[in-house]
Parts: structure tokens; C-alpha cells; sequence
């Protein structure tokens, strides 16, 4: 499993997480074709190394000519400029969390409907550049899973859209609901409403680095220099380490009984229900009261992903009540190993217990990726991805599963 941890030593924004990413080894081209794709015009990233406090760091700047200048949006003008940009899908469907959950965020504020917020500094093409380029460059990077430190907040007052109003903006303080904070003696705004949306839509868990074999350092800058301390956020990204995803885990069962529901509705909860979280979705055939048949939908998260994964079962279902409880569950140690093919490069999803592979599998995405492109059955190239890894690790002496 492939981790990103973000280290917000000092606080974090959007553009800050982009410069992170690229400096921790993401290729640059990716965000060029995330501001392409989104067909803004004259619009450009700039990206240029700088020095914080001493530290060695990246600098993005998102240059907006007069062409992309509006004064606001509204939440399903985004959405649609998402939808219109050819992403892939968990790019785009991250994206769109980020956007929805900003918008409840300042409708909480401002007591009106989501749909009817006006999206202001974070309605900006600087700022759909960031949130959407941080969804591509984590999927990029192949990040399983975001981890984040508890996030400092600065002090005083800042300047926006509504006037002069206290750190943290109301927006940012209503994002940070249920998130640690750190305390820090900057003054200033350290965390803004986009970092801080990116940040807690993605981050599965708060508190200190994973375990996790580290591979990569990105440093990430602020445009202002601070005496006190280095303007940056770090990001460190590797693989689950040995027993990091190995063992017992705690896990929140949700679950709903279905009898007048529309078969499409179903699947299209489920579909939401994974973007939103869930570790695994399901439905089962049942018979209910006056002998009508059912489904009963099941969703699998952990803790910090059950409020959302509720929220879109009353939101996408005909569900009068979700039941909820909690369970252990035992895992393998989980890791992706990449391996050569003759369809090309296909990653291995590859389980251990104390140590020794006990199942693989080639991941179905990068088969189906290769058998298009190709032209290759599927079965083929899922047959060929599987043998291939066993050989590489009958030499390696670690022994395929039996």
C-alpha cells in the first residue's frame, strides 16, 4: 500500500500541496495537463525551486490571465467543469468531494443550500487548479492511502472577499470540525479554506508518520517567509511497512434493508458510498415484511469515514434508518508490486502473513488498461501478470502462494 503522509509544520494551502507533490518526485507534466483538461484559458503553472528557512523547496504559482478572471462560482458550474475534463474517475471523483464539502462548509456559515453558495477565493481557476491537480498528482503517485499531522491554524486576522475577519477563516474553522489542530505561535493564516478542504476530505487518519518504508521528500512552499519558522509543508511518501497493515483492525458495519428502491439508485449509492470511503460495498438478496423482496446494502469503512458513508445512505437511498456497528476484522499486510509483461508494466496486489505471501493478484485497472490498448484478452493478460510475478518471486525465494 502506498502511503503520503503531509507534515503541516506550517500550516497548509493549496498550492503548497501541488509544489509538495512535484518536489517529492511528481512529474510536472501531469499538472500541465490537469490545467488543459479543465479548458481554462490562460491559465499556466509555474513552478520554481526556493529556499524556506534554509530548507530546499518547491514553489508553485498558478498565473490566471484576465480570460479566467470571474468574481465567483457556483458549486454546480465546478462541478461541471470537473465533469467536462475527460479525468479519470477517482481523480474526478475526489475533486468532487472537495468542492461538495467546501460548499457545505460555507453554507453551514452562511444558513443557505449548498447549490446556492458563491464560491469566492476558492471558486477561483487558481484554486480548481489546485484542488483538482492534487487529486491527480496523489493518483499519479499511486497513493493508497493520505495520512496528515494534526494542522496548525496561525493567528490574527486575514483579508478576504466578507473583509477583515479572524484567523482561521470561518470556512477553514468549519472544516476543521473534528480535526486535531496545533497550536503555533505564527502570526497569520497558516492553513487556508482550500488546503484545509483537500486535506481533510483525503486524510483517512490524523496524528504521527505511519509505518511505512519512505521513499520520497517533498517540501512544499508558502509565498511568505516567516522568522519564526520554515514556510513549508513536507510530504513523505513510501509503502505500508512491515505489520503496518497487518493484523486487527476496527471497522464500522453500516447497514440498510431496501424494498422500494430503483435497482439504478442501488448501484449508484454504491458507487458513492466507495468515493466517499468505504473499504468494501455489497448487497444481498432478502425477503421482507408482506413478502416483499429486498437488498440489504452493507458498507465496510473505518471510524473517521462512517459520517460520510451515512450521510450518502439517507442521501441516495429511500432509507428511513442505517444501522450501525462495530467489528474486528484480521488483514493481510498488503503491498502493490510492479512487474514487467508482455501487455507492459502491471502492478501485483500481493497479501503476506508473518512474512510470507499467502495471496496475489494482478490489479483488474492496469489489466484492463493493457488488454485495451493491446488488444489482448483480458483473462490473457491477467494470466500473464500472475505468472510473470510468481517466477520473479520463485527467483527471489519467496514463494508465490500454494
Amino acid at each position: 500500500m502506498r502511503l503520503a503522509y503531509f507534515d503541516c509544520f506550517c500550516g497548509a494551502a493549496g498550492d503548497m500541496i501541488l509544489a509538495a507533490l512535484v518536489h517529492a518526485g511528481l512529474d510536472v507534466d501531469v499538472m500541465h495537463d490537469v490545467v488543459r483538461r479543465l479548458g481554462l484559458p490562460e491559465v499556466a503553472l509555474v513552478t520554481s525551486p526556493v529556499r524556506r528557512g534554509g530548507l530546499a523547496a518547491m514553489h508553485v504559482r498558478v498565473e490566471v490571465g484576465p480570460a479566467s478572471r470571474k468574481a465567483h462560482r457556483h458549486l454546480p458550474e465546478i462541478l461541471d467543469i470537473i465533469e467536462r475534463a475527460g479525468l479519470a474517475a477517482p481523480v474526478a471523483a475526489n475533486a468532487r468531494r472537495i468542492f461538495e464539502r467546501l460548499a457545505s462548509a460555507e453554507a453551514a456559515i452562511h444558513g443557505i443550500p449548498p447549490a446556492k453558495v458563491h464560491f469566492h477565493e476558492v471558486g477561483a481557476a487558481d484554486a480548481i487548479v489546485d484542488i483538482v491537480g492534487a487529486c491527480a498528482g496523489l493518483h499519479a503517485l499511486r497513493i493508497d492511502r493520505v495520512v496528515c499531522s494534526p494542522i496548525p491554524i496561525g493567528s490574527g486576522t486575514v483579508t478576504c472577499e466578507h473583509g477583515v475577519l479572524p484567523v482561521p477563516a470561518p470556512a477553514t474553522a468549519e472544516l476543521l470540525r473534528g480535526v486535531p489542530i496545533a497550536a503555533c505561535d505564527v502570526e497569520g493564516e497558516l492553513t487556508t479554506p482550500t488546503g484545509a478542504a483537500i486535506l481533510t476530505t483525503l486524510a483517512a487518519e490524523y496524528g504521527p508518520p505511519p509505518a511505512m518504508r519512505l521513499e520520497a521528500i517533498g517540501y512544499g512552499a508558502g509565498t511568505r517567509e516567516f522568522r519564526a519558522r520554515a514556510n513549508v509543508l513536507r510530504v513523505m511518501v513510501g509503502t505500508a511497512g512491515e505489520g503496518s497493515e497487518a493484523g486487527e483492525e476496527r471497522v464500522v458495519i453500516l447497514e440498510t434493508q431496501l424494498d422500494d428502491s430503483n435497482p439504478q439508485a442501488v448501484a449508484f449509492a454504491c458507487e458513492r458510498l466507495l468515493e466517499a470511503g468505504a473499504l468494501d460495498v455489497y448487497t444481498t438478496p432478502i425477503g421482507m415484511k408482506k413478502s416483499r423482496p429486498g437488498v440489504l446494502l452493507t458498507a465496510l469503512c473505518r471510524a473517521e469515514s462512517a459520517a460520510a458513508c451515512e450521510d450518502v445512505l439517507f442521501a441516495e437511498t429511500t432509507t428511513l434508518g442505517v444501522r450501525r456497528s462495530e467489528a474486528t476484522r484480521q488483514v493481510l499486510e498488503r503491498t502493490l508490486e510492479q512487474i514487467e509483461t508482455p501487455a507492459g508494466p502491471i502492478r501485483v496486489k500481493v497479501g503476506r502473513r508473518g512474512g510470507r505471501a499467502v495471496r496475489a493478484w494482478p490489479e483488474y485497472e492496469d489489466c484492463a488498461a493493457a488488454a485495451r490498448r493491446t488488444g489482448t484478452p483480458l483473462r490473457v493478460v491477467q494470466e500473464q501478470a500472475l505468472s510473470a510475478w510468481q517466477e520473479l518471486n520463485g527467483r527471489r525465494g519467496d514463494g508465490p502462494p500454494g
